[in-house]
């Protein structure tokens, strides 16, 4: 699905707050998200969509969560290996994707079956900004969050100090 962010007919919106990673709660909350989500690799348009999931927790950066439906998922496959375990939304599962011959591992993640409160998310995938050719929020290019562990996607309406780079895992 392509959504053209400039032919978009809805009014126009305030700016958004600033946001304080350390007002996220832990456990992390969900937010439905109806700005327009995009993730490009290798030129193109992997992942696009208006009805993206906001994953917001204690000291990282949210993390967005897109819809299967709005992914192209003929670009999407398995990784060979790797499961992680969150306390809060339980097994996850990596995703290869490639575009050609470009391969870029394990930079998506879901929870096929998340634990009871983060049912919401079933049927969504993350995707690493570090990984992807850019991500955007509202036509925002994201930062990535510093390190490879939780993938957060930093803009400009989200304030650290940020959990991931060296030094923080034990904040």
């Amino acid at each position: 699905m392509y959504l053209d962010p400039l032919d978009d007919h809805r009014p126009p919106t305030a700016p958004r707050p600033v946001e304080s990673v350390w007002d996220y709660p832990r456990p992390p909350a969900l937010q439905e998200d109806d700005r327009l989500v995009r993730v490009e690799c290798a030129g193109q348009v992997v992942a696009e969509t208006r009805s993206a999931i906001r994953v917001l927790e204690t000291s990282h950066p949210p993390v967005f969560y897109i819809p299967a439906q709005d992914i192209r998922t003929e670009l999407v496959f398995p990784a060979a290996s790797g499961r992680t375990w969150c306390e809060w939304k339980g097994a996850a599962r990596y995703w290869d994707i490639i575009v050609g011959n470009d391969v870029r591992a394990r930079a998506a993640w879901s929870y096929p079956h998340p634990e009871p409160d983060y049912t919401a998310l079933t049927d969504f995938l993350a995707f690493y900004p570090s990984r992807m050719d850019r991500c955007t929020v509202a036509g925002e290019d994201v930062t990535a969050q510093e390190g490879d562990f939780y993938g957060g996607w930093i803009t400009a309406e989200v304030q650290g100090p940020f959990k991931g780079p060296p030094g923080t895992n034990l904040w």
